[in-house]
């Protein structure tokens, strides 16, 4: 057997098995989300530390796969202080920045581990590039900083941010895989396969595990130990898998794959602004909540939003292939589903004001 379906097996068995334990856990110590404004979805006490669920499954199948180098001892390490911040963050919440304090330790110890974001490439001209030379250290913790928040912000509705985690997680391993990557010595293990990609199936393995326990109806939330677990890792990994592969298009590939997120962060900003109101302050503007507004279930919700972070994903490892035609493509329809899910509410504005 294949070690990529090892590694992804090992995951989603450890996850599996250690999610009823961490919701025993979450009942003791108190890390339960209670329901207390019409934001939330749930209404019943839920446990939320599935997220360490989720850790274990990385952590143990990294382990036993993978030789230790300094970048995955650095990854591990940053997602383990994360991961502590986010237990502590469950059962009582933290202020807004002591987190993002905590965010940015984290990334610069993958700075420190040699993980940056040195250039991007510039689309549609050969060999164009831009070195970022003294920039490269506050793009890249920008770039994880920001990654981490948008899967956070995406957990409102039961599986959603496991699933689309997963859905990005196998986009970046294909890409990773695809580009092979043999020039970097930490990605490549002693047997020629991509430790990039091994990373991220281990995600997705553990995220697989997760969701027989969080999918609707819901026995427990990976809350914030989860969801800046998933955020940071994909975020570190995506620099390597992604932004260094070797296409004209590999700095879009990564944005693409965890497209859903950061278009759905990005809106929620652009709509608080222009809405004069802080752009900190929780709202029941996103994307599921759109979609939920119509009648749909949290299911049938869920499963839409799958799909259109499939779809991103799909164009991302097309992109990395460079068939750009295909990737266009299938971005349009993507766009085009995320696009109608934007203008839900002046659309049943419309309709309302069409049967006064």
């Amino acid at each position: 057997m294949s070690k990529y379906w090892i590694v992804f097996l090992i995951a989603a068995i450890v996850s599996l098995v250690m999610t009823p334990l961490a919701r025993k856990l979450a009942f003791k110590i108190g890390a339960i989300d209670v329901p207390k404004d019409d934001r939330r979805v749930h209404k019943t006490p839920i446990p939320r530390l599935g997220g360490l669920a989720i850790y274990l499954g990385v952590v143990v199948s990294v382990l036993l796969m993978l030789p230790l180098s300094k970048t995955i001892v650095g990854m591990l390490v940053g997602g383990t202080l994360i991961v502590a911040m986010g237990i502590v963050d469950d059962i009582k919440p933290l202020s807004a920045k002591t987190k993002l304090a905590g965010q940015i330790i984290c990334a610069l110890i993958l700075v420190y581990c040699g993980m940056r974001i040195g250039k991007f490439n510039i689309p549609f001209i050969e060999g164009a590039e831009i070195y970022l030379g003294y920039l490269s250290i506050p793009v890249t913790i920008f770039w994880i900083v920001g990654i981490t928040n948008t899967v956070n912000l995406i957990d409102g509705l039961d599986g959603l941010a496991a699933g689309v985690s997963m859905i990005a997680a196998l986009s970046l391993s294909y890409v990773a895989h695809v580009n092979d990557l043999h020039w970097i010595p930490w990605v490549v293990d002693a047997n020629g396969g991509s430790n990039a990609a091994i990373m991220t199936l281990a995600i997705a393995g553990a995220c697989l595990g997760f969701l027989p326990y969080n999918f609707n109806p819901a026995k427990i939330f990976m809350g914030d130990t989860g969801s800046l677990f998933l955020g940071y890792m994909l975020s570190g990994i995506s620099i390597y898998g992604a932004i260094k592969g070797a296409t004209a298009f590999a700095t879009f590939v990564p944005v693409l794959a965890l497209g859903l997120p950061i278009f759905d962060t990005a809106f929620a900003i652009l709509r608080r602004a222009l809405n004069g109101k802080p752009i900190m302050e929780p709202d029941k503007g996103h994307l599921h909540h759109r979609l939920l507004s119509t009648g749909m279930g949290q299911k049938r919700t869920v499963l839409v939003l799958y799909a259109i972070s499939a779809a991103l994903g799909l164009s991302a490892g097309f992109m990395s292939s460079s068939k750009m035609l295909d990737a266009l493509v299938i971005l349009f329809i993507a766009s085009g589903m995320m696009y109608m899910t934007v203008g839900i509410p002046k659309f049943q504005k419309h309709k309302s004001t069409l049967k006064e």
